[in-house]
């Protein structure tokens, strides 16, 4: 019984608190956690011989991974003018990566045979450029190197989502879509002639 009546008075004191406001903080049992020594940003740092909390880097710093020396390579130019040929060697691995990666990212706006007829123009107001075309085959590596890095007019810049590797290999990719309907039967070798039709 004392039990009890100690319980519903305690309950009812509990009760009755809940309501009650003050103006007075809250007791802190650990204030370190809420109140940690810290600079908000751009603040000033008198410790610091610029004075704020954010020190540049040092001249000629690089980020990890980011080291682009070879220029060529990187941009798809050198000294303003476009690389005239692919850096890659051309082989089955270079082909193979460069189909992968143009199903992926080319194909929808191009399609899969580069004839620029992919899901995104049957479903939208502006069509791809057919990569068949004298134009774009006039183009040297280089330059479609910088349209995939860049973009150009209505296509998007895929530098952020395409390694340069895999640009280089797109490129090369391309090259091998364009030949498939520029082909003659001296393209093919002598001994497999006789089976063409």
């Amino acid at each position: 019984m004392r039990k009890a009546a100690l319980i519903l008075l305690g309950s009812v004191l509990a009760a009755g608190c809940a309501r009650l406001s003050t103006e007075n903080p809250p007791i802190e049992i650990f204030p370190d956690m809420k109140r940690q020594p810290k600079f908000k940003p751009q603040s000033a740092n008198e410790w610091l011989a610029e004075r704020g909390i954010t020190l540049r880097p040092v001249p000629g710093t690089v980020a990890v991974g980011h080291l682009d020396q070879d220029e060529a390579f990187y941009t798809g130019a050198k000294n303003g003018l476009y690389v005239g040929r692919n850096p890659l060697p051309i082989d089955m691995e270079t082909l193979k990566r460069g189909q992968e990666r143009f199903n992926i990212y080319c194909a929808p706006c191009h399609d899969r045979t580069g004839s620029g007829r992919g899901i995104v123009g049957s479903r939208s107001m502006w069509l791809a450029n057919n990569l068949h075309d004298q134009r774009i085959k006039d183009m040297v590596d280089g330059e479609i190197f910088q349209v995939i890095t860049y973009g150009r007019r209505t296509m998007p810049s895929y530098r952020f989502q395409i390694p340069p590797r895999d640009r280089w290999a797109i490129v090369a990719y391309v090259r091998a879509l364009q030949r498939t309907t520029s082909g003659t039967i001296e393209d093919v070798p002598a001994d497999l002639r006789r089976e063409l039709r």
